[in-house]
């Protein structure tokens, strides 16, 4: 019984090539209590597996946090899969505006202490006493409103390529890093304001929201399905967007665009950009902005000492990494002091 990914990410993208099939990708979270991780884990494996379904998702007791790419033909089945699982029956899958066969390469089910690492003692307050979910509609006319404050729960990497309009966007690198500055920056106003918040899918605004509501906050509400249902309602009710440049994923896709502005920067030259790429150093693998000239330049590295490194054969890159633990620039996105306009 095979619980585990045997294929390398470059065997599986021959495999996704050889078929030439749509996939889709989708994401969704529930939170419930789950008595055995491990063994749910493995059920789950075993089933996506047999279904050809990729992505990356997280167990825990307190429930699961799904990103993934279906092939297109099985929906159906993998549909009907989760919705005979008892807390997932009818679940509201986020399924992305912009597909790529590619978004992700591997097949990981983990186990975790918690769906999103949000520093949070769950036992100290009720995290089932969440704020008020609004649809796009609703979500347009509360952040019109002058008396709401609109908070961005995302991190400075994510929030630098797109962001609503007028929002407030913390610039810290975790969930649980922005959630004790926004409630000390917004003390003054927790029984006269709107407190709106919203992230990519829902999941960081719903312990958020709960979090905020035990801090006081008499007026909370949350994006329901995030950004990605947003954009999804926007197109398909002709509604305003308010949602500027692009909304950045945590698959290869990296960003889905939702509008044309572009509204950030390389972060070697300065000039107008919103993609990110990883340093070719793999030993560095820094997440950051780069155009294309700076690309073609710095042969897709964020350093010159890095290009001296990923120009080595591969081999002696391995002998260099061997020994050592990961650059910490690796959990840095977006942050460097080698990066000119961001550091």
């Amino acid at each position: 019984m095979q619980l585990y990914n045997k294929l390398s990410a470059k065997e599986r993208e021959a495999l996704i090539d050889e078929a030439g099939e749509d996939r889709l990708t989708l994401s969704f979270y529930a939170y419930a209590k789950i008595g055995n991780p491990h063994l749910f884990r493995n059920h789950l494996f075993i089933a996506w597996d047999q279904m050809d379904v990729l992505g990356r998702i997280y167990v825990a007791h307190e429930g699961i946090n799904a990103q993934l790419s279906v092939p297109a033909t099985r929906f159906e089945e993998f549909k009907e899969f989760i919705d005979n699982i008892y807390f997932l029956e009818g679940v509201r899958l986020n399924i992305a505006i912009e597909h790529d066969a590619k978004a992700f390469l591997k097949l990981k089910v983990k186990v975790r202490k918690k769906i999103v690492a949000d520093g949070l003692n769950d036992a100290t307050f009720d995290v089932t006493n969440k704020g008020v979910h609004v649809d796009a509609l609703k979500f347009n006319e509360l952040i019109s409103d002058p008396n709401t404050v609109l908070v961005d729960m995302r991190n400075h990497y994510e929030s630098e390529i797109g962001h609503f309009q007028g929002a407030i966007t913390p610039d810290v690198d975790t969930f649980r890093d922005s959630l004790p500055i926004i409630e000390n920056d917004l003390k003054e106003h927790k029984e006269d304001k709107n407190l709106v918040m919203y992230c990519t899918g829902g999941i960081r605004c719903e312990k958020a929201s709960a979090y905020y509501k035990h801090k006081g906050f008499k007026n909370v509400y949350q994006l329901e399905g995030g950004i990605i249902e947003y954009a999804r309602q926007v197109e398909n009710q002709k509604l305003e967007n308010k949602f500027i440049g692009k909304n950045f994923v945590f698959d290869h896709r990296r960003a889905e665009q939702i509008s044309e502005e572009v509204i950030a920067h390389c972060h070697q030259c300065g000039k107008p950009c919103d993609k990110h790429v990883n340093c070719a150093n793999e030993a560095c693998h820094l997440l950051f902005i780069q155009c294309e000239e700076c690309a073609e330049k710095m042969n897709n590295c964020c350093s010159k000492d890095c290009m001296e490194i990923a120009a080595l054969p591969y081999e002696e890159q391995k002998a260099l990494r061997k020994g050592k633990g990961n650059s910490n620039k690796i959990f840095k996105k977006g942050r460097s002091e080698v990066l000119k306009y961001k550091s």
